[in-house]
């Protein structure tokens, strides 16, 4: 009895809100009960979580500021592959200097010889070639243009490197450019000279980019020996840019050509060429590159490391990368002592060369500079770097030492010179 008195006096007020409910169902305050109790649409329609979470899947837009390349950036100046831009420093007008930053994971020695290949390739007039005397800036000039490579910035951040590219134009020599038109000849100073005869073009008009180096910059020690290997074909005969770095593919080019030029009469010495049908053995030296037949048959005869010679992680030859000494020395021993390269270790070329860098050269490479060392005086260390006790194996090769090297092919004395065989090819026949 007593359970069902609390259950009546829990019902009577829900009975009571009920019977009021339906007693002002057609009143005002019915109206009003009725819809206070209803659900809001604006929440139907709107949903408060599922906003939120929709929003959170939205692309979000860069912000107005969102760094981009100068607008007026030349494109005259190219912009080294896979970078990125990291400041853009405007200027007031074209007149003055814009600075650009960037950024990359490739060593600053990859930057450099990339833009000296670039811009002299491009037609562009070095004025400064990033050497010490520049404090590492590359400058050149084309037309009323001028760009200035800065190779020396505060380096390296989380394994990357920087380096800069300002540019600004010269209103000095836009003045100086001549500005013909396609129906008339250059103007004349002489006002009273449009209505005579046309008059020679002057003197002063531009002149093909010159070589930025000449024969006299080469490094008196090395200057024999890049001439005599430059009379045999294998560079140019006035050998321009000798303390350019050279790059892996111009090298293995060269490599074979001088191996083949010097052993033109032995067949059994000589590097076979491969030919344009190979399955290609690394992926960026294709059967349509300018140096396919000698890198290919580099590979083939087993002189350089690749997937042929067992190195599996060898896929790239890269070849537009900058000579680094250890591979200078990799690749050249081999055809000077034509047989396997001996065992070596790191303790051994500290021993034998005193190299207090040792540690730091490519396993590979220690074989062969240990087989250089059995060479004596014709080793291409000596002949090359000259007597040192750091051999700077990351450090880049330039035309003239990468000459140097291939003046001289042989070992212990079984071997030929550059100068022999132009001997040789000179003298008359009876």
């Amino acid at each position: 009895m007593k359970i069902i008195s609390q259950y009546l006096i829990k019902l009577i007020p829900i009975i009571g809100i009920t019977a009021l409910l339906s007693s002002c169902a057609n009143s005002t305050l019915g109206d009003s009960l009725q819809q206070s109790l209803e659900a809001d649409p604006q929440l139907q329609e709107n949903p408060p979580f599922q906003e939120s979470a929709a929003t959170e899947n939205q692309p979000i837009s860069p912000p107005d500021d969102f760094l981009k390349l100068p607008e007026n950036f030349p494109q005259e100046i190219s912009i080294y592959p896979g970078s990125s831009l990291q400041d853009v420093t405007l200027a007031a007008s074209d007149t003055q200097k814009t600075s650009t930053v960037w950024r990359t994971t490739d060593p600053i020695d990859f930057v450099r010889t990339y833009y000296q290949n670039r811009l002299a390739s491009d037609g562009w007039e070095i004025v400064s070639n990033a050497d010490q005397e520049s404090d590492g800036l590359l400058v050149a000039t084309k037309q009323d243009l001028q760009v200035t490579i800065n190779l020396k910035l505060d380096q390296v951040l989380e394994g990357k490197t920087k380096f800069s590219i300002d540019y600004s134009r010269d209103p000095e020599a836009i003045a100086s450019q001549p500005q013909p038109t396609p129906s008339e000849s250059p103007e004349s100073p002489d006002p009273t000279a449009a209505t005579s005869s046309p008059t020679p073009e002057p003197e002063t008009t531009p002149t093909p980019t010159p070589t930025p180096s000449t024969t006299g910059d080469i490094p008196q020690e090395l200057k024999q020996f890049a001439m005599d290997v430059a009379k045999l074909g294998v560079f140019e005969q006035n050998f321009p840019n000798p303390n350019q770095a050279i790059t892996r593919g111009e090298f293995a080019r060269a490599l074979v050509q001088a191996n083949n030029k010097i052993y033109a009469d032995i067949p059994g010495r000589q590097i076979r060429l491969s030919i344009s049908s190979s399955q290609p053995v690394f992926t960026d030296v294709p059967a349509n590159h300018p140096y396919f037949a000698e890198i290919q048959g580099l590979a083939e005869a087993g002189l350089i490391p690749s997937s042929l010679s067992g190195d599996t992680t060898a896929v790239q030859f890269r070849p537009d990368a900058p000579l680094t000494r250890e591979y200078l020395i990799l690749w050249k021993v081999p055809l000077d002592i034509r047989q396997g390269l001996p065992q070596g270790t790191v303790d051994a070329v500290e021993q034998r060369w005193g190299f207090q860098d040792a540690s730091k050269i490519n396993s590979n490479a220690i074989r062969a500079i240990l087989a250089d060392f059995d060479n004596g005086d014709n080793a291409n260390i000596r002949r090359v770097f000259g007597f040192t006790t750091l051999f700077q194996p990351q450090r880049t090769v330039t035309r003239a030492e990468a000459a140097t090297a291939l003046w001289y092919f042989g070992f212990q004395g079984d071997g030929r010179t550059v100068r022999e065989i132009l001997e040789v090819n000179q003298t008359p026949v009876s």
